[in-house]
């Protein structure tokens, strides 16, 4: 029997991040994934860690509500942050959920935004449109994202997204680990 995966976007690079880091983690294992669009409850553009984790969270729970037969529920949300000098930083959040009630959380690697990039989304544009604008692309968040853009398409936005769905499953695949005495 295969097992459903929930993924609260619609969006190819979320849905394929989704399956390709259940199949690593879970290789012997058939998924069927379902894209749903669900409110993140969190700014478009979320402008903290903070902020990021709770769309991801918030997505994962409303998907689960929309969705509730299923065996995995996934929330995924892109954010930036600053450093201590202020120059902005991208990541991403997963968040997975499992039908027994336990709860995964994985984040990617961080990356600089160029200044252009900081600018465009310090007034207000949200980090797809503002990598569209510097970069000269069309849709790029629904294909490599400003991963892509900035690495040369080295690294799509699909690839940085796996792994951190793969960490985000240690605590679901493994739950007795985090078992507390």
């Amino acid at each position: 029997m295969n097992k459903k995966i929930i993924v609260a976007s619609k969006n190819p690079v979320k849905i394929n991040a989704a399956l390709s880091g259940m199949q690593k983690i879970l290789p012997n294992v058939q998924f069927d994934v379902i894209g749903c669009d669900v409110p993140s409850g969190v700014s478009d553009q979320p402008m903290t860690s903070q902020e990021t984790w709770e769309g991801a969270l918030n997505r994962a729970n409303n998907a689960k509500k929309t969705e509730p037969n299923a065996d995995y529920w996934v929330g995924m949300e892109g954010g930036i942050d600053k450093d201590e000098d202020g120059k902005m930083i991208a990541f991403a959040w997963m968040c997975v959920l499992d039908k027994e009630g336990n709860m995964g959380k994985g984040q990617t690697g961080m990356f600089y935004l160029p200044p252009k990039v900081q600018k465009l989304v310090e007034e207000g544009v949200e980090l797809g449109h503002a990598n569209d604008q510097v970069f000269n692309e069309v849709g790029s968040k629904q294909k490599g994202g400003a991963v892509g853009s900035l690495t040369f398409g080295a690294l799509g936005r699909t690839e940085y997204y796996v792994q951190a769905m793969v960490l985000a499953m240690i605590p679901l695949v493994n739950p007795k680990l985090y078992l507390v005495d």
